[in-house]
């Protein structure tokens, strides 16, 4: 960002300082902010009343050990923490209020928020899991645990797109500061209710391609799809339309009934955690042909046994793929898009000659 990303000003205010304003309107008991990189530069430009600030010293070994800092500093008789960004100064006040009611009502040991099916933060950890978040070290965040915690954890659908919108790049600073959070609220909502009329009465004899998620990996799988005549369909909850040319529609709510009936529809989720479950339902309900998760062996196993206990057949969850796509020593993002799309092509050429040879395919088994 070229400086300390924390300070970079929006309205006229730091970004630390939107995100510190916000929890102050909240119900929050108690501010805890952990700082690091340029701490004292950071400190000097906000407004620390009523905040204890806590130096991270290890803050070069990654985020864990923020997390260990800030839980530490906790009061001994908190109930839970929510562990809030410095870099979303877009959630709402109202949004961290519905959380905390939330854990206070169900006790839950994790409490997720979500905007239209997707995952985002910030979160709350019962005390409970303190000490197992304190555990961790290097550059992992909380989610860490939540594979070992799939029975505890609530998701809260809330309608504020805040939770999503964080600010990794240069350009994501520039798009929110030139449109703002109510115009690209109102931006995308228009797009999606548009798009949700022209999806439902949609058809197509070609195959299609839905992808969940918007990385460069997806970027690079909507090219190769087009190339080879799918109809490209990505899934985001804030994708404008011209922002991914390759796509032919694009589906802001993590919802396939929108989508006509296709026999040949071919699903990769690369949403990197933020709705990997929910994706794999709605595709195994929308009984799409292939179905491929990118993501690793570990967490794969993680979101099959997760959609086991929601109650899904084993038979069912056999046919998805973890890892997604063909081993070919695939590295990077075009490299395993060209391994997926391998895939996709293989199974279904399997599926057409299971259909026209179907005498052969007894005589195999």
């Amino acid at each position: 960002m070229g400086t300390a990303k924390q300070l970079l000003r929006l309205d006229d205010r730091p970004l630390l300082q939107h995100v510190l304003d916000c929890v102050r309107a909240s119900a929050a008991k108690e501010i805890v902010l952990v700082l690091g990189f340029a701490a004292e530069e950071i400190r000097r430009g906000i407004d620390v009343q009523n905040v204890r600030v806590v130096f991270n010293e290890s803050y070069r070994q990654g985020m864990g050990t923020s997390l260990k800092a800030g839980l530490s500093a906790v009061d001994p008789q908190c109930a839970g923490a929510l562990i809030v960004l410095a870099d979303q100064p877009f959630v709402r006040p109202e949004t961290l209020d519905l959380l905390m009611a939330e854990h206070h009502r169900s006790k839950a040991q994790i409490v997720i928020p979500t905007y239209r099916g997707f995952r985002g933060n910030p979160v709350i950890l019962d005390r409970s899991v303190f000490a197992e978040v304190m555990a961790l070290d290097g550059d992992i965040g909380c989610r860490a645990i939540f594979g070992d915690h799939l029975e505890g954890i609530v998701k809260l659908p809330v309608d504020d797109a805040g939770i999503l919108l964080d600010i990794d790049r240069q350009s994501d600073f520039e798009a929110l500061r030139r449109a703002g959070r109510t115009e690209r609220e109102k931006a995308l909502l228009e797009t999606a209710d548009l798009h949700g009329r022209q999806l439902a009465g949609a058809t197509t004899a070609q195959p299609e391609l839905v992808i969940v998620g918007r990385d460069e990996m997806a970027v690079a799988l909507a090219k190769l799809g087009k190339l080879m005549r799918f109809t490209v369909t990505v899934v985001d909850p804030l994708l404008a339309a011209d922002e991914l040319p390759d796509a032919d529609r694009v589906l802001h709510a993590l919802d396939f009934s929108v989508l006509a009936a296709n026999p040949d529809r071919n699903v990769v989720v690369a949403s990197r955690g933020t709705c990997d479950e929910e994706a794999i339902e709605e595709a195994l309900a929308a009984n799409s042909a292939y179905i491929a998760l990118v993501a690793k062996k570990k967490r794969g196993d993680e979101v099959v046994r997760s959609l086991q206990m929601k109650g899904i057949a084993a038979e069912k969850l056999a046919g998805v793929r973890v890892p997604a796509g063909l081993e070919i020593g695939a590295e990077t993002p075009e490299e395993i898009a060209l391994s997926i799309m391998a895939e996709i092509v293989s199974e279904r050429r399997k599926r057409v000659g299971e259909v026209r040879n179907p005498a052969i395919k007894v005589r195999e088994l």
